[in-house]
Order: C-alpha cells, then structure tokens, then sequence
C-alpha cells in the first residue's frame, strides 16, 4: 500500500456518508489496510455507525484460500511429520481472517480439532507497508506537531504493528493461551471465572506458522450478535471476566474483538490469543476508579481517577481548569443509553481531553482504549437501548475490594 492508496482509503472511509467503502478493494491493499479498516470499524465516535457496521465485515469476510492452496501451505511451513496426524482435513474454511485461515479436521484418534495457517508472504508486505506509513505519520506530525499530542498516528500506527506482528507468529498464540489459562486457575479462588474455558492445543503439532487446537462448538460473539441471538447478560459476562483481568491482574487478551470470543455451552471461549496485553499499575488502578465513579456518575471523582493515570499528574489551576471541562464534557451522560451516547465517544473525547491539559498516558493504554472500543461496539450492535455504566455497577462492586 503506496501513500496514495492509503490516500484513497482514508476518503473511502471518510467520504460521503451514504457511500460505504469497497471491502474487496480494502482486502486487496494488504493486511495494513484490513487492519486500518477493523481499526475504524470501532470509531463510531466520528464515523457514522452504518459506515462503522459495514467496517465490522473485516472481521469476518476475508478473502479465502482455495482447497488446494491451503494443502499446499500446510505441505510448505508445517512440521514434516504434520499431515499423517490426521485422518481427515475439510477442504473448506471455516473461516478466514485477515492474518490466518481456519480448518476442521479430525486427528489419527479421532479427536475433532482446528487447523489454523498463516496465509504466506502477509508479513513481508506488512512490515512494507507500517514502514512507508510511518515515514508519512512522521513528516505528517514534524509538519503538525499538535497531531502528535492528540490522537498521535506514529503511536497508534505502532500498537497496530505490535498486535499484528505477534499475531503473525502463532508460537505467541500458544503462549497467549498458557498465560490466560494459568492465571485464570491461579485467581479462581479470588474471583468467579468458572463461565471461561479455553482450547486445548496441541503444541506438538504447531509452529510459528501452524497450529492446531481443540474444536469448540459453538458461535462467535460476531455471528451470533449479527444474527440477534447473542443474551445481553452473556455479554455483560464477558465485561465481568475480560475487565477482571484488566482492571485486576494487568494481563488480558489484547486483541478481544467479538470474532475472537466463542460462546459454546454457556461457556466463554478465548481465541486468537496471539497479543497479550499488559498495563501497569498506576494505569489500571487509575482506570478502574475511572469507571467505578463514572457507573454512580460521580464525575469529580471520576476526573480524580483519569488524573492519577496520569504520568504526569495535574494540580492546582491546572488540574482546577481540567476538572471544569471535564464535568462540562459529562454534563449530559447521566443514564444515558449507548445508542445516545456511545462510550467509546465518550471515552476518546475524554482522553483528549486530558491530554490538551498536559496529561500524558503510557503505551498499555492502547490496549485497553481498544478492548473497550471492542465492547462499546458489541453492546451498541446487541442492546442499544442499556444503559451500560448502569449494567456495569455489579461487576464493579465485585471487584472494588481486588483493585
């Protein structure tokens, strides 16, 4: 993807309202622009929401491999000994995304699995493609440099390379799985996390390019909203655990988008674990009392939490002048559903907010403002009509005393 190509994309995407952007062409560009336009799909806080639903296919509608090509990858980048394990691979996908293709198959035993591979030469095109960007953000803020305070493209260009790098290499994808699973047993003492399971993977049979995992029968978080099938309350179950491991541990799935969740048998199941996101605590603490005063719409002490996420703290006039726009900004948010006022908006609003009052904010942040985005999105296309900080108070009452 050429500078003019990411030129053209971003007025497809900012365009005419009315006129929806080619997700075939998007797919043609590489992996950076699907990943630009997941990205925006999320951006409803300046993007009209049809525009933002239609974005939502990138999650789900990538461009598939034919049968033959797929045998022929395995054949290429799996273990020698890969294709005798099974007595039976289906042809068709199961699904396809932007980095890798999925497969059922039946193992030697008879055992039902996945086979999930990642599609050759995305990386190279990939890397290609951040580096040229990068220089353009670079000349783009030396030119602006206000760009680099608020919204600052070279970071946020960063956190997409850093997910999707990692998700590149499905060796992190194990290891993903393995860090969720053991602190999920190491706290369930603490906190109830009995309605999240995980595939078992057979690391035997998987590399850097290759793995294979357990097949869990059941519907993603993506498919079953689109179809209108997705309960409200499993999906505020999926805040509860997802925001324990945020708010809680400072370890979480950094990439929870709803094509990444499956609920099979009542249980929540976490997949394409390949980024793991990590927040300190000054970060996490600070964000959590964020959120409990906003749930109470207790807005002087929520303006308190985003300030002590700070790494650099305001006080006195300065912080006096902040907290005014602050209550200003939130002066309308009051049992507000998110159909009328979405979070996310609310959230980005917020963040530039305090960094035009000179806030400034780790690197972790990233990976929470887009978890957070991921939810906000679900909850608009399940329930438009809750009051989420409202649903919320529950969870936050749980795990007030864990923070």
């Amino acid at each position: 993807m050429n500078w003019f190509q990411f030129a053209r994309l971003i007025r497809s995407i900012y365009g005419r309202q009315k006129t929806l952007p080619d997700l075939e062409w998007i797919q043609s560009l590489g992996l950076l622009a699907v990943k630009l336009g997941q990205v925006h799909a999320l951006r409803i806080d300046f993007l009209d929401r049809e525009k933002c639903q239609h974005l939502t296919k990138l999650y789900r509608q990538n461009a598939v491999l034919a049968p033959e090509d797929f045998l022929k990858l395995l054949t290429a980048v799996a273990p020698p000994f890969f294709i005798t394990q099974f007595q039976r691979i289906e042809k068709n996908a199961l699904a396809s995304a932007s980095v890798g293709q999925v497969h059922r198959a039946w193992l030697v035993d008879g055992s039902p699995v996945v086979i999930k591979a990642i599609k050759r030469d995305v990386r190279r095109q990939f890397i290609a493609d951040v580096t040229s960007l990068r220089n353009l953000f670079r000349l783009a803020t030396a030119v602006y440099p206000p760009l680099r305070r608020v919204g600052d493209p070279v970071a946020i260009l960063g956190d997409i390379e850093e997910y999707t790098l990692s998700e590149l290499d499905l060796r992190h994808e194990v290891e993903g799985q393995k860090i969720l699973r053991d602190l999920a047993a190491e706290h369930q003492k603490r906190f109830d996390l009995s309605s999240l399971r995980f595939a078992r993977v057979h690391e035997k049979l998987c590399n850097e390019n290759v793995m294979v995992s357990e097949f869990v029968a059941g519907k993603t978080f993506d498919e079953l909203i689109e179809a209108g099938t997705l309960p409200y309350n499993q999906l505020i179950e999926l805040f509860r655990i997802h925001g324990y491991f945020m708010f809680c541990i400072g370890t979480f799935h950094g990439d929870l988008h709803p094509g990444n969740v499956i609920l099979a048998d009542g249980k929540i199941c976490f997949v394409d674990t390949g980024y793991i996101g990590h927040v300190g605590d000054k970060i996490r603490r600070g964000l959590f009392e964020f959120f409990s005063a906003l749930s109470v719409f207790d807005y002087p002490r929520s303006a308190a939490g985003l300030n002590r996420m700070s790494e650099i703290e305001l006080s006195g006039a300065a912080y006096a002048d902040f907290e005014k726009k602050f209550l200003a900004l939130y002066a309308d948010f009051t049992d507000t559903t998110v159909a009328q006022m979405s979070l996310t908006k609310k959230m980005m609003q917020t963040i530039k907010l305090g960094v035009l009052c000179g806030m400034r904010f780790e690197k972790g942040i990233f990976a929470i403002i887009r978890s957070l985005m991921y939810m906000d999105g679900m909850v608009l296309r399940c329930k438009p009509d809750a009051v989420l900080m409202s649903d919320l108070r529950p969870f936050i009452a749980e795990a007030e005393k864990m923070v």
